[in-house]
């Protein structure tokens, strides 16, 4: 027959147990919510490198989808499943072995980075000066083409109307006709100290970068690059400048 003397202590030593396994399962949880923010971090920073954001800063936490995770004696790994809505980024943790787990958590971020800002009011079509841009914190979390890199802005117009204080995005940008169809093209052919210009005539038109075709002042039809306005290079090098199609 038990010692009823006995059932206090049992009662005590199992109520230990119980606490002491709570506690570990409590850890096991947090140190894996930890691996998965750090994870989210990681992401957010090679999204952030990709995009050229200049001083990001993150803020993430994440959410359990389901029961707390146990113990794992072999090392949790995690990885994305998808991090395209920075709101809402989906991740998986995974512990391995025969009696392993996997839960899936959510994480939401926060990102702020110094991006491109309307200084003042831009009409539609106005290609933007450095007068027209400032650098400036803000949060992004919903602005994925936000930009950062001012060099993208070179040459390019709104496409829009733009008012001051608006972050500036990549689907705001135009980059406006330099050249159009019939219109006198100076056609500069460059090697080495050497320089040689022909005019011509744009038979397409096209923004910087474009390859068109130009007839030249020999009759000879060209592909060419639009370096500005009315301003071309032979795309094939500058020994094609004389040369027919």
């Amino acid at each position: 027959m038990l010692n009823k003397s006995i059932l206090p202590r049992l009662s005590a030593l199992l109520l230990i147990g119980i606490l002491n396994g709570s506690a570990l399962a409590d850890t096991a949880a947090d140190k894996t919510v930890t691996l998965v923010e750090e994870a989210a971090r990681e992401a957010l920073l090679r999204l952030a490198d990709g995009n050229g954001l200049v001083e990001p800063r993150f803020e993430v936490a994440a959410v359990r989808t389901g029961r707390p995770p146990a113990v794992c004696a072999q090392g949790v790994a995690v990885a994305p499943l998808d991090t395209r809505q920075l709101a809402r980024m989906r991740f998986v943790a995974t512990c391995p072995g025969a009696q392993g787990w996997r839960y899936e958590y959510v994480v939401r971020a926060k990102v702020s980075a110094r991006v491109a800002v309307a200084a003042n009011d831009t009409p539609a079509g106005k290609i933007f000066s450095p007068d027209d841009v400032l650098l400036e914190r803000h949060d992004i979390s919903g602005v994925p083409d936000a930009i950062s890199d001012l060099t993208v802005l070179d040459g390019m117009a709104a496409r829009r109307s733009v008012r001051g204080g608006d972050i500036l995005r990549q689907n705001m940008l135009l980059a406006p006709m330099l050249v159009k169809r019939g219109d006198a093209v100076r056609i500069v052919a460059r090697r080495e100290q050497v320089e040689v210009s022909m005019v011509g005539e744009a038979l397409d038109p096209g923004a910087r970068g474009a390859v068109l075709r130009v007839k030249n002042a020999n009759g000879n039809v060209i592909r060419a690059r639009v370096t500005g306005a009315g301003t071309v290079e032979p795309a094939d090098g500058p020994s094609s400048i004389q040369s027919s199609n």
